[in-house]
């Protein structure tokens, strides 16, 4: 007998001959998720992933919830791994559930078998009808129910048994790095880390930007940037992260540009910026959180007058979203306590009190000619600071 984890996919086994392309991909990244614990092995087959620790002392339950922010990973049971044998199902179904009835006041309870091998001399319901009988005998307060039980006993069969009553709900999604590359411009607000995180959930690895206002912005904007940063790596890998010095950009555009295209002009900026290190860094889109109508910068004509400055695909996960919505993602994902930090960031400077919220692309092209576009842009990058961010490590400079 043997304690390990059991990890289920679910999209992945539609990829055909492309399937295992994305299994090896997802091995990679529960490796590197638990890396730190002690040394595994990880072992694919038939459609499952098991983890089997080479240390009896080895921490399931800080291994179970990193492994809950893998994407791929649709679920995951800590499992007894025995030998296919009957009289060894019975054994260490008995010492299972008796643990488990140690922590809770379980009542009632069915069996559940999957045989993977149809060789195994017994078919899944005989199994289950005569492991739920000794079950029964082993434990008389137990009765057995089938429709609403307290706990099932699961028991899969296949070169070895597995055993297990818990299934823990994962994130599921495809596995990062899967699906290319891509730049998320990050503010410190609720929306972009969101975003992001609901890219990187269909497989895109991203790198992040953020424009910094010093002074204007502090210190402890940056910190929390970086923090937010450090919570979706939880769940993306390191996440390179792009300090791009703003402030005299803006302070450029609050001087000579009229103040209710201060914001439009202020974006079409980032985004050109954003471009120019998406590229530099081998990403084949941009990800912002705009959500269509939240604010004057996200109207249907200030999106368009934004994104002309940019020559490819930029991703709006969550255009279609209330705030609500967005909200309860960020809770759900440990992003939200953060961002509400009241920690400002450059968009809450420089900010018009009647923004331009139906822009005309000649006028604000025309009113950008008063700029040093090309100059104002290459000193910004020159100057960006990169950090590699990870959700155990400090963070390093690169």
């Amino acid at each position: 007998m043997k304690k390990i984890i059991l990890v289920r996919y679910g999209e992945i086994m539609l990829k055909g001959l492309n399937r295992p392309y994305f299994e090896e991909r997802l091995v990679r990244n529960i490796k590197s998720s638990l890396s730190d614990l002690g040394r595994v092995d990880v072992i694919k087959s038939q459609g499952r992933i098991f983890i089997e620790p080479a240390d009896d002392e080895y921490d399931f339950d800080k291994a179970l919830d990193r492994l809950t922010r893998v994407f791929g990973i649709v679920s995951v049971s800590p499992v007894l791994k025995t030998e296919a044998d009957f009289d060894s199902i019975q054994q260490n179904s008995v010492l299972m559930v008796k643990k488990l009835l140690e922590k809770n006041n379980h009542i009632t309870f069915k069996v559940e078998t999957k045989r993977g091998d149809k060789t195994y001399p017994m078919k899944s319901p005989e199994i289950s009808k005569k492991l739920g009988a000794h079950i029964l005998r082993s434990f008389p307060r137990l009765s057995v129910d089938v429709h609403n039980p307290d706990f099932i006993l699961f028991v899969e069969v296949r070169d070895h048994a597995y055993i297990f009553t818990e299934i823990i709900p994962a994130n599921g999604g495809m596995p990062t790095g899967t699906n290319g590359k891509a730049v998320l411009l990050l503010s410190g607000g609720i929306d972009s880390p969101v975003a992001g995180w609901m890219v990187a959930k269909r497989g895109v690895e991203i790198e992040a930007v953020h424009f910094y206002s010093y002074p204007y912005t502090s210190e402890r904007s940056k910190d929390k940037v970086i923090d937010l940063t450090r919570i979706l790596s939880e769940y993306c890998g390191a996440i390179r992260l792009h300090i791009v010095p703003f402030t005299e950009i803006q302070l450029e555009i609050n001087e000579k540009c009229p103040v209710d295209q201060l914001t439009i002009i202020m974006r079409r900026f980032m985004m050109r910026i954003a471009e120019i290190i998406a590229r530099k860094n081998g990403c084949q889109a941009l990800v912002t959180g705009e959500s269509l109508g939240q604010v004057a910068s996200q109207t249907m004509e200030s999106i368009v007058v934004t994104d002309s400055v940019v020559n490819m695909p930029v991703f709006r996960p969550l255009i279609g979203m209330d705030k609500n919505e967005v909200i309860n993602i960020a809770k759900k994902i440990n992003t939200y306590e953060t961002s509400i930090l009241p920690y400002e960031d450059c968009c809450t400077v420089f900010v018009a009190k009647h923004p331009q919220t139906r822009p005309r692309l000649e006028k604000t092209e025309h009113f950008e000619k008063v700029l040093d576009t090309e100059g104002l842009i290459n000193r910004a990058v020159e100057n960006t600071e990169i950090l590699t961010v990870t959700s155990r490590d400090a963070v390093s400079f690169s």
